[in-house]
């Protein structure tokens, strides 16, 4: 099935009928209506309901709403003064969910209910999630010694455990400024060659859209009809914010296998075809480093190690997409998007839009009619056609920390 899927991808996906795709979800009334439904259903109903054991998952949707909308009101600002207040006594689950959101939207505010949280979890998760909190409040300095101590702690209580190895990388660079080798092997032609590239160059501010370019698999880079650098703006930030390691947060640094084309039913993701990855860990390695020739079903990091060009070898930032997914991240994809813009119209990439850490591309859906009016999705998909179909890698890499989004200028040197 997913075979035939593909060949129809490429023969339909660049017509002219398929630009003018329809979602019904687009139309303005039905966004209207999702709005509606999110801030009073999902958001006012569900905190209207006392804290308990049975309405936690109420709690938790509505958190996940307001991260979404960006939803405000001082009954809101209330009702979460009680979450953060009472979250040590709740479930770890609603504790990250909470985290997440007073991490997205609420970064001072709850140092107090969050240290005492921090201090008190034996759950790794649940504090990396209080010390990023902390790490970007104004708090971060002083606390840094014992984060780093707690950690460390941390760690030797659970050994092998991933989320707190990268938090003490974490901790030991805050306030440095990242450093990193030239990207001139990643434009390679031999670098890895006979597969397909996508290199998705982001800033370390994920708020600064990045870039997106791809490579064929014969180590030539995909050009448009006047034979510039084909490139379009892709978005790597999550709607909390959070690092990559963490579950939800912002896509990780590093590789993922890709593979295949797929559509989502999403409400927020939409029809137009999306590129299919998959992080380590969360498949077979044999499947990840598309070889046939691996029944070992362990995971070794020295074959991701093995992927990388000289010179990142030892680049622990392209790491993260291996720890993210052995501490179980899944479901990392590159997709357009249906959610309305007008939630995030004050940030810095609208009118693109955040997800729970994918790649997104910037896509216009006229309210009126439901078409699809432009998408740079779409063009990427064509990219890929011409490149000769997602099978291959996609890598993800912080080219800096400016707070611009990151443009073809900074990338054309390397191809000269």
């Amino acid at each position: 099935m997913k075979f035939l899927f593909n060949i129809l991808c490429l023969l339909f996906l660049s017509t002219p009928a398929f630009s003018q795709l329809y979602f019904k979800g687009a139309l303005k009334a039905n966004q209207e209506k999702l709005y509606r439904n999110l801030v009073q259903r999902s958001i006012n109903k569900n905190l209207s309901l006392p804290l308990n054991d049975s309405t936690e998952e109420n709690w938790q949707e509505a958190f996940n709403a307001l991260e979404v909308t960006r939803y405000q009101s001082m009954w809101v600002d209330g009702r979460i003064d009680s979450a953060a207040e009472w979250m040590h006594t709740r479930s770890i689950t609603f504790q990250r969910s909470a985290l997440e959101l007073l991490y997205a939207r609420y970064p001072e505010k709850y140092y107090r209910p969050v240290k005492f949280l921090l201090l008190g979890t034996t759950d790794a998760k649940t504090f990396a999630l209080c010390a990023e909190y902390i790490l970007q409040s104004s708090h971060a300095r002083e606390d840094l010694s014992f984060l780093s101590v707690k950690t460390k702690q941390f760690s030797d209580s659970l050994p092998g455990n991933p989320i707190p190895e990268q938090l003490a990388y974490r901790l030991s660079h805050w306030g440095k400024p990242e450093v990193s080798p030239s990207l001139q092997p990643f434009f390679q032609k031999d670098y890895l060659p006979g597969k397909v590239l996508v290199l998705s160059l982001q800033r370390k501010d994920r708020n600064y859209p990045g870039i997106v370019i791809v490579r064929d698999r014969y180590g030539n880079f995909i050009r448009d009809s006047l034979g510039n650098l084909f490139s379009v703006p892709q978005l790597a930030l999550s709607n909390n914010g959070l690092p990559g390691y963490l579950s939800n947060g912002n896509t990780p640094e590093g590789i993922f296998r890709m593979k295949g084309y797929d559509v989502s039913r999403s409400t927020f993701i939409g029809p137009t075809v999306n590129i299919q990855l998959t992080m380590p860990y969360e498949r077979s390695p044999k499947h990840f480093y598309a070889d046939s020739s691996i029944s070992d079903t362990s995971w070794n990091i020295r074959r991701y190690r093995n992927l990388l060009p000289d010179g990142f070898k030892d680049h622990y930032p392209l790491y993260q997409s291996y720890y993210a997914g052995m501490a179980g991240r899944t479901e990392i994809i590159i997709h357009g998007t249906t959610l309305n813009p007008d939630y995030y119209i004050r940030q810095p990439y609208y009118p693109m839009t955040p997800t729970q850490g994918c790649l997104t591309s910037k896509e216009i859906w006229d309210g009126e009619t439901g078409r699809r009016s432009e998408s740079d999705q779409q063009l990427l998909i064509n990219a890929m056609i011409k490149a000769g179909g997602a099978d291959g890698y996609a890598i993800v890499i912080n080219i800096g920390d400016e707070k611009q989004a990151v443009t073809v200028d900074e990338i054309l040197k390397y191809l000269r």
